[in-house]
């Protein structure tokens, strides 16, 4: 299962965004925009809290302290605008385990946020890393999500599925039967013609890769890596 994290950030886009780092990272995320709305979860058990400190209504002052006095152990990172020293030592004082100074990169959150969660669970030896790395194309099973660099591609769910079986089967020639039987499954009984033409879709979603056609059988998905 995928670690739990409760993300509160009244800011919407910088929500989103942190949302949809950490989701990549394979964790899973419930954002909330206000501390009122967050403070009616507080009795759930997250893996982890993140709280930015200025919110509207109940601030992150109060919100950490509600969650130490529902669960001494629950980690949480704070977040703030203000840069003030202050806002750090009280955040500490309160039982924080990280701190960051807004303007900030999402990858820096994403990385404290695994060494926090390593240094308080241990290491998953679960292979909870689902990344798959094709030329320069990740995949993230977990998420259906393919990225190139940090820009998604978006895929249909017959495309992602697709891309997945010929990643998984790359420099293999797969047959249009046996693409049909894995990706559509074996009770499909259309034409074989939605294969040629998914492939299509997806050499121009996806044109840094080869996709070869094997004439009269299939296809392959040559790659160095």
């Amino acid at each position: 299962m995928p670690r739990k994290i409760y993300l509160v950030e009244d800011e919407k886009s910088l929500n989103l965004l942190l949302q949809k780092y950490l989701e990549r990272e394979g964790y899973s995320v419930t954002t909330f925009f206000d501390g009122s709305t967050a403070m009616e979860w507080i009795n759930d058990m997250p893996d982890l809290w993140i709280l930015d400190i200025m919110l509207p209504d109940v601030d992150g002052y109060e919100l950490i302290k509600a969650i130490k006095e529902h669960n001494k152990s629950t980690p949480v990172i704070f977040m703030s605008a203000r840069n003030e020293e202050l806002d750090r030592v009280v955040g500490l004082e309160l039982g924080s385990d990280d701190y960051l100074s807004k303007p900030f990169l999402p990858r820096e959150l994403v990385i404290r946020t695994n060494k926090l969660m390593e240094r308080i669970y241990g290491k998953e030896e679960d292979g909870s890393d689902d990344a798959l790395q094709v030329g320069d194309y990740t995949l993230y099973e977990k998420q259906r999500t393919v990225y190139l660099g940090d820009n998604e591609i978006q895929l249909t769910n017959k495309e992602y599925e697709l891309f997945c079986y010929l990643v998984k089967n790359k420099n293999i020639v797969v047959s249009r039967d046996q693409i049909l039987n894995n990706v559509w499954g074996e009770d499909y009984f259309g034409s074989d013609r939605v294969v040629d033409d998914t492939i299509r879709r997806l050499r121009k979603k996806v044109d840094r890769l080869n996709i070869e056609t094997v004439y009269g059988y299939g296809y392959k998905l040559v790659c160095k890596s």
